[in-house]
């Protein structure tokens, strides 16, 4: 199949083989992409599925039709759950396009001891319309979930993963690509059991511009949390994501 431009809709959007278009998204394939009536296109609903469309026109404007569902996998085979704190300016929006590309499953904003931000509805919606954008440029299947900010406290405590670790930027910890070793073998009977009884999910904890404070690595690890080290030099705030994310993928996408 050529290469074909992608867009990100929702499922509510599909009826009886046929794509309602928005407005934006008809400006978007027809204005930005220069797609005409009779050009094909993959949409993408963020939920794991792909359909290859065709680009029609009708009285009211452009709608698209369903010829075929596409069977992708370009997922980690880890669900990842990055628990990021936000910096300062506009610096999330960089760490929600690249975890996104990285493969991230779900973002939670977390606003901390050393917290500047105060994100508001429209920093919110913005950050979920990144995210679709980067998951259509980077072909991602899913698009992942971005969740309102909440507090420190409540991300640690709220916390289903089994497998949390804490990224702490001084200290004797061991190194996260150990501890995702640990886990990531094919071979390893641990991972076929989590495989059978569902997807292995794991969060990873970023701290903001001056790193986590003692009392917040504490109390990570009273709710199960390893601290865990990026490495012997100190990374800023959007750039730690990105090495946690790689190590993710390079230990889980190896074989």
């Amino acid at each position: 199949m050529p290469q074909l431009q992608r867009l990100a809709i929702t499922a509510a959007q599909i009826c009886e083989s046929q794509i309602d278009l928005t407005r934006e998204q008809q400006h978007y394939l027809n204005r930005v992409l220069r797609l005409q009536a009779g050009d094909r296109f993959i949409a993408m609903d963020g939920r794991g599925h792909w359909w290859l469309a065709v680009l029609e026109v009708r009285e009211t404007g452009l709608f698209a039709s369903i010829t075929e569902e596409i069977a992708v996998n370009r997922e980690l085979p880890v669900e990842v759950t990055l628990m990021a704190a936000l910096p300062k300016g506009n610096g999330f929006d960089e760490v929600v396009r690249q975890a996104t590309e990285l493969g991230v499953a779900s973002i939670v904003p977390v606003t901390s001891d050393r917290t500047l931000l105060k994100p508001s509805d429209q920093k919110v919606e913005r950050w979920r319309r990144i995210a679709a954008e980067a998951a259509e440029q980077s072909e991602r299947q899913i698009v992942p979930t971005i969740l309102e900010p909440v507090s420190f406290d409540v991300a640690v405590k709220d916390c289903g993963q089994k497998y949390r670790f804490i990224c702490v930027a001084r200290g004797d910890n061991r190194h996260l690509w150990d501890c995702l070793a640990a886990l990531a073998p094919p071979q390893s009977p641990l991972i076929r059991g989590e495989q059978d009884g569902g997807e292995l999910s794991i969060v990873i904890a970023i701290g903001p511009e001056g790193g986590w404070t003692e009392g917040e690595v504490e109390r990570a690890i009273e709710f199960g949390f390893e601290a865990v080290s990026l490495g012997s030099r100190i990374l800023r705030a959007v750039t730690a994501p990105i090495v946690a994310l790689s190590l993710v993928g390079a230990a889980f996408e190896k074989c």
